[in-house]
């Protein structure tokens, strides 16, 4: 068999539609019994958008429900400081869509299974790895009728930051720290309220409103290790400081009627020294976990996908045996956007981030508008809109 996935996320997902697009027998695991999980940020990008167009399915994206921001904007006590503006981006598509990360997900897979070669396994949790000859041949998965075995020719490791098949292959992350963890709840939206998705930040607080349409998607941030304390101190240390900073919801704080009603992300930002043994390869968080900053998480883990096809699916498709200083060669292909990503990441939180929540920076002295500067105006939204080094879908449909 050609490939076996585990994860069922933007970079396995993907992966699995391109290598079975090109004539490769991919199975895809899913530990989970569907896409539902919420509080993500879910934000598709110009660079996921185009990958979308030149696979033929932005029809069918532009169907789901979404919503276009086509600036950033942080909103302080002094009012809106503009921090991006996508629309001089080059190419067809010049926003950012909001779209539950469920409905693209189920866009992906939908669109795999229309190839012969592809298999979608849900339930099913992959837990080891198998080895012979000192390569990985494939992997063990647990579901709910016992455990089993898919043996391939490439065993694709896409199961997220806390992977199980990365620890079984004995790698490990460089931790390269975060100041936050996030808080995720939702409150419902009038039809009065300010119509866009943006930042806010005032008195030591920060906070991300997604416009959802029927309701905002709302990330609160606390610093790192603060949700114990904040959870201990009862659910009005989230409610008081949530009515402050949008004193218009107010009234609708009582809406998050106990922790029960959030969810809480633990902000990680590392990175794979090797992503892969023989036989064996790590892309998406498993390689490289990114933080909230500027939500391209899900873009880098389709760009990986886009790579990983473009270089192994040819290999993949005949049965040919794929020499680890391949697969190196697609860590070295993504490993500048990585790192040049996670650096920005890390300046932002650095030097925003860490010192608003600890009141050492005062956004009321930020100018209006930041896209009237040269560097900013011009890297800002090439930089968000389609990163370092974008991919295009290289293998033909067979």
């Amino acid at each position: 068999m050609g490939c076996v996935i585990a994860g069922g996320g933007p970079a396995g997902a993907m992966l699995a539609l391109l290598l079975a697009r090109a004539g490769v027998e991919v199975t895809l695991l899913e530990k989970h019994g569907d896409f539902l999980r919420d509080f993500r940020g879910d934000t598709i990008h110009p660079s996921t958008l185009q990958v979308l167009d030149e696979l033929g399915l932005a029809p069918d994206f532009m169907k789901i429900p979404h919503r276009k921001a086509y600036e950033i904007s942080l909103v302080t006590d002094a009012g809106d400081v503009r921090l991006a503006d996508l629309r001089g981006l080059r190419g067809t598509y010049r926003y950012i869509a909001f779209v539950p990360q469920w409905d693209f997900l189920t866009l992906i897979t939908s669109a795999a299974e229309r190839y012969p070669g592809f298999r979608l396994l849900m339930n099913a949790e992959a837990y080891d790895l198998i080895r012979e000859g000192g390569a990985v041949r494939g992997l063990r998965y647990r579901d709910g009728s016992g455990k089993h075995e898919i043996r391939a020719d490439l065993t694709v490791a896409a199961d997220g930051r806390y992977s199980a098949l990365r620890a079984r292959a004995g790698l490990v992350p460089e931790d390269l720290g975060a100041p936050m963890d996030v808080v995720w709840f939702r409150l419902p939206r009038h039809d009065t309220d300010r119509d866009d998705t943006f930042l806010r930040l005032a008195d030591g607080r920060m906070m991300v409103a997604i416009n959802r349409e029927s309701y905002w998607q709302l990330a609160y941030l606390v610093l790192k290790g603060g949700y114990d304390e904040m959870r201990r101190q009862g659910i009005d240390a989230l409610r008081e400081p949530v009515a402050r900073l949008m004193p218009w919801l107010a009234d609708r704080v009582a809406g998050i009627g106990g922790y029960d009603d959030v969810s809480v992300l633990t902000v990680r930002l590392d990175r794979l020294r090797r992503w892969h043994r023989p036989g064996f390869l790590c892309i998406g968080d498993a390689a490289h976990a990114m933080s909230p900053v500027f939500g391209v998480g899900i873009n880098l883990a389709v760009q990986d996908a886009v790579a990983t096809a473009n270089l192994l699916a040819g290999a993949l498709r005949a049965g040919a045996p794929i020499p680890e200083r391949t697969l190196h060669r697609l860590q070295r292909r993504r490993m500048l956007p990585t790192r040049v990503t996670q650096a920005a990441q890390r300046l932002v939180q650095n030097r925003v981030i860490g010192p608003a929540l600890n009141r050492r920076l005062d956004p009321t002295r930020l100018p209006r508008d930041l896209t009237r500067f040269p560097l900013v105006g011009l890297l800002a939204p090439r930089f968000i809109g389609h990163g370092v080094r974008p991919e295009h879908v290289g293998v033909k449909e067979l």
